[in-house]
């Protein structure tokens, strides 16, 4: 497996980014994080689920279990956050919850404080004979490669990617990992499109926490839909922070104040509209626009309406990937017996993509860019439509 290899040493760097930038967050009882997430904000029920079901291990992660009537374990790995990160984590983990309660399985989940305890907590639910370990997140592709490869019989699924030589040019395909990607430039593009109609200052801006594919995705679909915008209004809406190959990122996934810097920074540039790619960090813009008393932002992953309730009166819309959906479904067929390694990608046409319902603004969007919109999903499931940011 030297291919796998060559893109691992790529993967590699990209962990040790995020080990020497991001703060891990600090090690707290599940009560301590409750109290202080309902003190801070009002929390979707499946986010409080998630949390109060947390036990903390030795090894200083933590870990939620459930007992089920089937006889099939299936455990889940997370990326730095939690599982109450009201982002990626949250979402997959919302997928195994659905598993546990209308399957009958037991469902572990072990969250990650750094990158670190990837490979620990992988080899921990080697040992612990998990039937299905999931692990969630880009930066977990290096560990997940190596335990398949070393566990033959050990079935994987990964969230957000895609085993792929780039040097050679070709995928790589492991029977035991299903790859569960999501083609969220797609959703990013109506976004795009639909913030270019909403501002009132010629300028919209985005930013990502690192800059690696699952973040950028979204950067180039939400670019490439404002561009959409200008060729088909002879506009000329301008897009801060991501030009198509370079931008602002906070270089983290957790420290929330460097959200609400950059954000004050795009307000300043003359931005209103704001899609902060970055899970928890994107709370850093709801904050800002808050104090600024001005613009609307955008969420990605999950329906932030739902998600950060606290910031509903500012959310335009979502770009949302439907993780707990392709989870369950993996893990139905783990159960069932039919499951197989590759590649699932999530796209408009299956809905695993889409954007959110414009919930307060709803009266703000016109009918004509409504149908515009339709059209442009229609167009892009047809393949009439290129999604490309061209930068």
């Amino acid at each position: 497996m030297r291919k796998h290899y060559r893109w691992g040493a790529m993967l590699a760097a990209s962990a040790l980014v995020i080990t020497a930038c991001g703060d891990a967050p600090e090690e707290t009882s599940t009560e301590e994080e409750t109290t202080a997430e309902a003190t801070e904000s009002a929390m979707p029920t499946e986010s409080d689920m998630a949390t109060e079901s947390a036990m903390a291990t030795e090894s200083g992660s933590e870990t939620a279990t459930a007992a089920g009537d089937a006889d099939y374990s299936a455990c889940m790995v997370t990326d730095t956050g939690g599982v109450d990160d009201r982002s990626f984590n949250q979402t997959s983990y919302e997928g195994m919850q659905r598993a546990e309660e209308e399957l009958g399985v037991s469902i572990s989940v072990l969250e990650s404080q750094s990158a670190a305890d990837f490979e620990p907590n992988i080899n921990e639910f080697i040992d612990q004979d998990c039937d299905l370990i999931v692990t969630v997140g880009f930066l977990l592709g290096e560990a997940t490669a190596a335990a398949a490869e070393a566990n033959p019989d050990q079935n994987f699924a990964i969230v957000d990617f895609d085993f792929f030589d780039a040097e050679a040019g070709e995928d790589i395909t492991f029977d035991n990992v299903r790859e569960l990607t999501f083609a969220t430039d797609q959703a990013a593009f109506l976004a795009g499109y639909v913030a270019a109609d909403q501002t009132e200052t010629n300028a919209i801006g985005t930013y990502g926490g690192l800059n690696i594919p699952t973040v950028s995705i979204f950067m180039d679909g939400y670019l490439a839909g404002a561009n959409y915008y200008n060729e088909q209004n002879d506009a000329n809406v301008e897009v801060l922070g991501w030009d198509g190959a370079e931008g602002q990122f906070t270089g983290d996934f957790e420290d929330q104040t460097k959200g609400r810097n950059i954000t004050e920074q795009l307000l300043q540039n003359g931005a209103d509209i704001i899609m902060p790619v970055a899970g928890p960090v994107g709370q850093g813009t709801g904050a800002a626009l808050r104090a600024a008393g001005t613009g609307k932002m955008i969420w990605v992953d999950t329906d932030g309406y739902e998600s950060v309730a606290q910031f509903q009166d500012l959310i335009l819309t979502s770009v949302m990937k439907n993780m707990n959906v392709a989870v369950y479904d993996t893990i139905a067929a783990g159960v069932d017996g039919s499951f197989e390694g590759g590649l699932y990608t999530g796209t408009l046409e299956n809905e695993g993509v889409a954007i959110a319902p414009f919930h307060d603004f709803e009266g703000d969007v016109s009918e004509e860019t409504l149908t515009a919109l339709d059209e442009i999903r229609q167009g892009i499931i047809d393949g009439e439509i290129e999604v490309t940011s061209g930068g």
